[in-house]
This record gives C-alpha cells, sequence and structure tokens, in this order.
C-alpha cells in the first residue's frame, strides 16, 4: 500500500481525535508528521501505526458501546440492572482532568436513554469512571481521599475505565488495599475495562505495550542506573502489533524520533523518556490513545511539539501526530 493509502487510512482512525477542539487529522497531516522521520522508516512507521491504532484507538463510538455494555451485564448489574443503575452512586471525585466528567456524561446520557428518569433510592454501591488506567496513580490519589475522607463504614465499589495497563491495575489494588485497612471500613472493590494491555515487567517478553528487544546505541543512557532499560526477547506475541518485525522496526523508529526530540531542549526532565513520561527504561510505551486525549506515558513521536511556537522554540521543532492537551 501506498504511503498516501496508509496515511488516509491512519487518519480515518483517528477521525474524532480531539474533535472539535481541533482540526480534524487528515492524510495530508499524516504524510508531514511521519515526513519527520528518515525516509528509510516511513512506510513500515505508517503501517505498524496503522495496524496498532486500529487495535488500541479508542473512539467515542467505541467508548460509548462499551459503557452501554455495562448496562445489562449481569456481573456488575445483576438480574435487575434498572434498579442497579437508578441506585448506585456515581463518584465524581477527580481532583485533576475532565475526564471523569465527559465519561460520566456519556455514562448518564445513556442510563436516560436505556432507563428513563427514575427516583434515586439508598445504595451502599458506588462506581468511579475514568478513561484509561496507565500508573493508577490518579485514579489511587482520588479513591485514597474518598476511602479516607467520605466512603461510608461498608461499600461496593466499581472502578470503570476503557483501558488499563496491568501493572498499573496491580499497583492501584495494592495501593486501595492499604487503604481500606488503614481506614477500618469493609469496602470491596473490583475494576471493569475494555482493552487491557501487559506491562508488568516480569512478562515483558509477552507485553503488548513498545518494549524493544535491544537498547539503540542512540538510546545509551538508558542502558544505566537504578531503573535500566531491560530487554525483551521477541516473539512470544503479536497484539496489538501486525507481526515481530514490524513491531521492532515501529519501536526502533519511536525511541530514535524520542531521543531526536529530547536533544531539541538543554534540560529535559529525567522522566521524559522516548517511549513516554516513566521513570523506567526507554519509557512508559503505552499505544492507547483515546479521542479525547493521547497521553504523555505514550511515545513522544506521538503528542510532543507545537508548530505554533516557531521552528526556534524546542517545541516547535515538532510536528504532533496527534497534539496532547495538558490534564485530559
Amino acid at each position: 500500500m501506498s504511503d498516501e493509502k496508509l496515511a488516509a487510512s491512519l487518519a480515518t482512525k483517528i477521525a474524532d481525535y480531539r474533535l472539535g477542539e481541533i482540526e480534524p487529522p487528515d492524510g495530508d497531516h499524516v504524510l508531514r508528521w511521519v515526513r519527520q522521520f528518515p525516509e528509510a522508516d516511513r512506510s513500515d512507521v505508517l503501517s505498524e501505526l496503522d495496524h496498532v491504532l486500529g487495535k488500541t484507538y479508542i473512539s467515542k463510538t467505541g467508548a460509548t458501546s462499551f459503557l452501554g455494555g455495562l448496562l445489562t451485564l449481569n456481573s456488575l448489574a445483576g438480574d435487575d440492572p434498572s434498579s442497579f443503575w437508578r441506585d448506585v452512586n456515581l463518584l465524581n471525585i477527580q481532583k485533576n482532568g475532565n475526564s471523569q466528567n465527559d465519561m460520566l456524561a456519556i455514562l448518564e446520557e445513556l442510563k436516560l436513554t436505556k432507563f428513563g428518569k427514575q427516583k434515586k433510592e439508598k445504595s451502599d454501591t458506588y462506581i468511579y469512571i475514568d478513561d484509561v488506567l496507565f500508573t493508577g496513580n490518579r485514579i489511587g490519589n482520588d479513591l485514597e481521599l474518598w476511602i479516607q475522607d467520605s466512603a461510608p463504614d461498608a461499600a461496593d465499589l466499581h472502578i470503570i475505565v476503557l483501558g488499563l495497563h496491568k501493572l498499573g491495575n496491580w499497583q492501584l489494588g495494592e495501593r486501595l488495599k492499604k487503604a481500606v485497612t488503614a481506614s477500618g471500613k469493609d469496602i470491596k472493590f473490583k475494576t471493569w475495562r475494555g482493552v487491557e494491555l501487559e506491562n508488568r515487567k516480569a512478562y515483558r517478553d509477552r507485553s503488548e505495550i513498545l518494549w524493544p528487544v535491544s537498547l539503540p546505541a542512540s538510546a545509551a543512557e538508558y542502558g544505566q542506573g537504578k531503573f535500566a532499560f531491560e530487554p525483551r526477547n521477541p516473539g512470544q506475541t503479536h497484539f496489538p502489533f501486525s507481526s515481530e518485525n514490524g513491531r521492532q522496526r515501529l519501536e526502533l523508529a519511536f525511541v530514535e524520533a524520542g531521543m531526536k526530540i529530547r536533544s531539541f531542549s538543554e534540560n529535559s526532565a529525567p522522566i521524559m523518556r522516548p517511549l513516554g513520561f516513566s521513570p523506567f527504561g526507554l519509557g512508559f510505551g503505552s499505544t492507547i490513545v483515546t479521542y479525547r486525549n493521547c497521553p504523555n506515558n505514550a511515545p513522544l513521536a506521538l503528542w510532543w511539539g507545537d508548530p505554533s511556537k516557531g521552528r526556534l522554540h524546542p517545541l516547535g521543532k515538532w510536528l504532533p501526530l496527534v497534539p496532547r492537551k495538558t490534564y485530559g
């Protein structure tokens, strides 16, 4: 497939990215973005990213479909979903960002369409909803305070996210267990998710994020220190990638582009790593992007930069594919 057709395909997949806030991405935008990579890498980057985002890009339609499916999910809502959703307490306690407000708005509209207006009765069941769980820190910060200050003595807590990463989910679970124990309350919690990606170090050989099989010479600095990069062994999994070869080509291209981006600033923060913000290895490496925003846990090459700053400004030296807004 030609680069032009690949660019058009990729643009179609991310067509609703920040819809109404920025110009919709089209094939020309994608081509301008990919031309920042070495010519030999461009077709590989377009082909593999088109495949990957076909698996991990979460559109508003996809988000709505997932949340709508929960309305009648027996394991969540029981045999009487109308009563469950009538009475459940929807937490609105997020300290940073608007993702919870947006998710709640979708859920409330779905509830109204499905069940109509209902008079709420008292319930000891609570829902915390957000878009994506990466490290679990934001959700943990919100729920620790809720458990300590506002939660009843006994409750069932359901955490609903469009997507999650397994390490962050495990870390969140451990953190909430400690918070519940410290509070002396009886709070049981469970997580419900759409997309789930493996990113635990012990399972890196079958990881489902960007995790290279070797350390490129351009990024040798990340092979040292307390949280040095540790390679994965290739071949055990392909999701969400098209193939091992396609995955490796994308990983290498993103690492080298990320190192280039870091060179634009004389004082790049240590947490700003080629494959996304993280204190570990080459970076977080997430490939999840939602219609709302691109996380800073994704490769820098996807979201970093602001051409409106001009070429003399560090941010003006890179055109992002999916421009990120802070605290989305």
